[in-house]
């Protein structure tokens, strides 16, 4: 979980740092923007490999090499005399947390059964939950502290000690496993998925930034022939008995298909959320990153009570615990938007705070038995290439919605004049994260009975 904790924590956090970093850097806004696109698209791109070479060489061994490679460049990160070095950093921590996260959720399932896993899976969701949520408060603090003068570079800085603690655990605490038999990597898989995926989520990320060039389309659409190519290759693998990089038969199981579907959408809303209420708090009233931060608290309050009641209500209601917690994170955002219209620039945000704990709430009864449902019925051999799976629809979401959540926050605030433009953004954006959730109800009706009993 600690290995989980800052690796996806780096996804969210870096956003906080982002003036200090221009100021201390003097770095152009292409810059910046690079600083966060290398690491997810290095990371969204190696999932799927990176799982597929736990199931390989060992869960625990890739773990301990992706952790001690983000370590060393989270490093390099902190110590970057330049822009070109911290980019380049970035990118190497992307990969590495690719290498690091599908191996927690493949230990998970070979080490535990029963109820043991459904808590494991529990302790996943909160971490994954955690991170997200308070990523903005930590960061915030980080750079308030200043510890020793280091400014932004405290937040990569800090995963130093961290990840030298955890290596050093690792081989004591974690048993090792892999799949049965030691075939080959599918190198052909790898550059296909690569390049197919890179190919999604590259113009995802840096398009709306450059007004969606003509490269950003022409690289939606060689998506297409290079994914499809990928799944036809890994067909025909599997249908002559060879070792493909993402087994088909995984898809044959209704559970997974349609869970990795509900999770990709789901995560378009909640990521999306994040950048829209930071955004809201800091450009649009002007609060500072700590301060702003603090307002993330109650989200997380309601994500923790909400995580811990989901086993309970998973038990009673099956999937319809997913539907129940999509639609309550769709109400806590109907009615956050209502608040920010009626504060508009002037009132207090802490009227904010009821719907935030609504919202963190429903988070928390989607994510932690979203997991378990989705990955229950995984064989045992297929487990880190599956985490590969579930990782990537979770970032392919995170970039699908922030993408799409941002054209309409700034086509909104962009066509308003006057202070309340960032409300009426804030507020409009939360309507379409709404109608997300209510599609994610929808989705996991099609869940199939095995997965509800489980």
């Amino acid at each position: 979980m600690a290995g989980l904790f800052i690796t996806n924590l780096d996804f969210f956090i870096v956003n906080v740092a982002i003036p200090s970093l221009q100021r201390g850097m003097h770095a152009t806004s292409a810059e910046i923007q690079l600083v966060a696109a290398t690491f997810n698209i290095g990371l969204s791109a190696m999932l799927i490999t990176g799982g597929r070479l736990g199931d390989l060489y060992g869960r625990r061994r890739v773990f301990s090499v992706g952790l001690a490679l983000f370590t060393l460049a989270s490093l390099a990160c902190g110590v970057a005399p330049n822009m070109g070095e911290l980019i380049a950093a970035r990118a190497v921590q992307g990969a590495a947390a690719a290498l690091v996260i599908p191996q927690v959720l493949g230990i998970l399932t070979t080490t535990y059964t029963g109820k043991a896993r459904v808590a494991a899976f529990n302790a996943y969701g909160l971490t994954l939950g955690a991170s997200a949520v308070f990523g903005q408060l930590i960061g915030g603090l980080l750079i308030k502290a200043d510890v020793f003068g280091w400014d932004w570079r405290t937040i990569f800085l800090i995963n130093v000690p961290i990840g030298a603690v955890v290596l050093l655990l690792t081989p004591k605490v974690v048993p090792e496993s892999r799949a049965d038999g030691r075939t080959g990597l599918d190198l052909t898989g790898v550059v296909l998925v690569t390049a197919g995926l890179t190919a999604v989520v590259l113009p995802l990320v840096e398009g709306r930034e450059q007004g969606w060039p003509t490269w950003t389309w022409e690289c939606l659409v060689a998506a297409v022939p290079l994914l499809a190519a990928f799944w036809y290759t890994q067909r025909r693998k599997a249908a002559r008995g060879k070792s493909p990089l993402v087994h088909p038969s995984l898809f044959e199981d209704r559970a997974f298909g349609v869970g990795v579907v509900s999770l990709l959408v789901f995560f378009a809303a909640m990521a999306s959320f994040f950048l829209v209420l930071a955004l809201y708090l800091q450009e649009g009233r002007g609060q500072s990153a700590l301060t702003s931060g603090l307002l993330f608290i109650p989200l997380g309050l309601g994500f923790f009570i909400g995580s811990v009641q989901a086993p309970k209500a998973a038990a009673k209601l099956g999937k319809q615990v997913l539907a129940l917690g999509a639609l309550l994170l769709a109400a806590g955002d109907v009615a956050l938007a209502e608040t920010v219209w009626h504060l508009d620039t002037s009132g207090s945000v802490e009227w904010c705070i009821p719907a935030m704990v609504l919202g963190g709430f429903g988070m928390g009864l989607v994510v932690a038995p979203l997991t378990s449902l989705v990955l229950e019925g995984v064989a045992p051999h297929h487990a880190a290439a599956a985490s590969g799976v579930f990782s990537t629809a979770q970032e392919m979401g995170n970039a699908i919605g922030i993408a799409v959540i941002g054209v309409v926050f700034f086509s909104v605030a962009g066509h308003r004049v006057g202070a309340h433009s960032y409300a009426h953004a804030f507020g409009t954006s939360l309507l379409v994260q709404a109608g997300i959730c209510v599609l994610v109800a929808a989705l996991v009706q099609l869940l199939p009975r095995r997965a509800e009993a489980a």
